[in-house]
């Protein structure tokens, strides 16, 4: 899977590593619901890394379509909100 993160870009991702981001987008959507921005801000950097850290960068040269775009590290929740869908922002 090829993951973009908006303003950064993008990485390959094993699909085998869904589940553990599925439950940092559970969390990133509970805060968002409730207000949390404290929280909604940490959940979305550790989202982020996460993906950086399981990913291997693709080079800037790459243009491989993407599979999955999600924010950048700055974006706000409203900004975020308008990139979700009834999955989340990641899917599965």
């Amino acid at each position: 899977m090829i993951v973009r993160i908006m303003g950064e870009g993008q990485v390959r991702l094993d699909d085998g590593h869904l589940t553990e981001l599925n439950k940092l987008d559970d969390e990133l959507l509970a805060e968002m619901e409730s207000g949390d921005e404290a929280g909604f801000r940490r959940t979305l950097s550790t989202l982020l890394d996460s993906v950086r850290r399981l990913g291997a960068p693709l080079p800037d040269e790459a243009l491989e379509p993407s599979d999955l775009i999600l924010p950048s590290p700055d974006a706000t929740l409203d900004e975020v909100r308008a990139m979700l869908t009834d999955e989340g922002l990641i899917p599965g």
